[in-house]
């Protein structure tokens, strides 16, 4: 997966070029779709800059091994994002997590 399919797989769910983060909480990490987008007037990041960030979120989901994880977990919720609301997407890391997550 790359920035372009994850940016691709966002639109087709929500219709949105969403902001995503990764986070880490009590020792699991999560992909999480935030409810800023890039089409929204007060969004923080050019389109270069967001489409640099995907990019980076991608290679981090290709080292979890957790690209097919996202796409299904995006392609079956039937949550969005909405204020102050982001989904949360756990990732699996299996027997790996312990080099990920210090």
């Amino acid at each position: 997966m790359t920035g372009q399919d994850l940016r691709q797989l966002l639109l087709k769910k929500w219709g949105r070029s969403y902001d995503v983060q990764l986070r880490r909480t009590q020792g699991k990490v999560f992909l999480q779709v935030m409810w800023k987008y890039l089409e929204q007037a007060s969004f923080p990041l050019t389109e270069m800059e967001y489409q640099a960030h995907l990019d980076a979120i991608a290679t981090y989901l290709h080292g979890f091994g957790g690209t097919l994880q996202v796409e299904m977990f995006i392609q079956e919720t039937k949550e969005r994002p909405r204020l102050g609301k982001a989904v949360s997407i756990p990732l699996d890391l299996g027997d790996r997590a312990s080099e990920w997550i210090l």
